[in-house]
């Protein structure tokens, strides 16, 4: 698909471009030509076409406009340039609108590069295709004349498009018909066998159709000068299948077991703390005991119940192996002092571990029993 194209091209050199030779040349409607570098369908731009006049071995550059408006569409109908500024060269020998003009309608279209967009991932970035040495590109074309409501004879084109090379598959899977030697371009002027055509409507495979992003301002068909042909960096982005790909791999590399040098001295084992699990567990077990549970279960003074369930809400995430003291100091010394001589007083040494430790689930055994004698 090509549906952008630059064209800043001089009329006089567009015959030098298209290789000639010494055909004769005549000019015509060329004044309606405006170079631009953002031309879009429905623009005006000079084509070659074989001379069906008095001078039939000769060329017309002629100006014609971009999209293909049929003969036979009613004279009352409002063109519309963008339905038909492509057509695909493997069908145009089936589809009416182009299969009539195969024989005596071809013509060449002359560019400086065009434009195409790409897909990447939410978005479309524009990229310019050119030649490395600049020259002009040459696509194969249809024409034809269309008689509009005003009585005006308006001449309208068509470029042929194929299947991307294996290059250029990157960026879009059609590609517009390029005629790369003069052998070709006058074959495809002047043949008279269709089977020859075959050859011509292939992809273009050379190395020398080189492409570069752009600025995504050139969409707008307003959006005209050189900035449009200007090369800019892309963040390229990668999908989002890579990412889990390394993901997966470099869990995976971490999984692997790693060597032992067997030289190293064996460290002495450490005692490993208590699992997350094993102290969740623990946790979930104790939230399912009520109050009235643990005082029916361990017999202990309801003062000394209260002021374990008191403990157990100022210090809702207290584990059993957790040692840290910065509870402690939410209370002045006095009153911690006094917590255990109450203690002391009331016979129960497992508060003293409470008050300490600011968990109740150490009291879920019932309370050893001094021996006073």
């Amino acid at each position: 698909m090509c549906g952008r194209c630059r064209c800043s091209i001089r009329p006089d050199d567009i015959p030098r471009s298209c290789n000639l030779g010494n055909r004769r040349v005549r000019f015509v409607d060329t004044d309606r030509y405006r170079p631009a570098y953002n031309v879009s369908p429905g623009s005006n731009l000079p084509v070659i076409r074989r001379d069906t006049g008095a001078n039939s071995e000769g060329a017309v550059v002629q100006c014609m406009k971009w999209g293909l408006i049929p003969s036979f569409t009613k004279n009352t109908e409002k063109p519309d340039y963008y339905r038909m500024f492509n057509a695909r060269s493997e069908s145009i020998g089936e589809k009416a609108s182009f299969r009539r003009l195969l024989p005596g309608n071809r013509c060449l279209v002359v560019v400086e590069g065009f434009f195409e967009w790409k897909k990447d991932g939410g978005k479309k970035q524009p990229y310019y295709i050119h030649l490395k040495d600049d020259r002009p590109l040459v696509f194969a074309a249809l024409y034809d004349s269309w008689k509009n409501s005003e009585g005006e004879i308006q001449y309208t084109f068509t470029i042929l498009t194929t299947s991307s090379s294996s290059a250029f598959g990157c960026l879009h899977d059609r590609m517009p018909v390029i005629l790369g030697n003069q052998e070709s371009t006058n074959e495809w002027l002047d043949g008279s066998s269709s089977s020859k055509f075959d050859s011509l409507l292939k992809p273009y495979e050379e190395p020398d159709l080189v492409w570069y992003p752009v600025t995504p301002a050139m969409g707008k068909p307003s959006f005209d000068g050189p900035e449009c042909i200007k090369e800019i960096l892309v963040k390229e982005t990668k999908p989002i299948s890579m990412f889990f790909a390394k993901m997966g791999t470099k869990i995976e590399n971490q999984s692997e077991p790693k060597e032992v040098d067997k030289t190293e001295k064996p460290r002495s084992p450490k005692q490993e703390p208590e699992t997350k699990s094993e102290t969740l567990y623990l946790k979930r077990e104790y939230d399912d005991v009520s109050s009235s549970d643990i005082k029916a279960s361990m017999n202990l003074p309801s003062d000394t119940i209260f002021m374990m369930n008191f403990f157990k809400i100022r210090n809702g995430h207290a584990t059993t192996r957790d040692l840290d003291r910065s509870f402690l100091s939410l209370f002045p010394k006095r009153i911690v002092v006094l917590f255990l001589l109450l203690s002391l007083r009331c016979g129960r040494q497992h508060l003293v571990m409470v008050v300490e430790l600011a968990n109740t689930e150490n009291v879920m055994a019932p309370a050893p029993v001094l021996n006073t004698s």
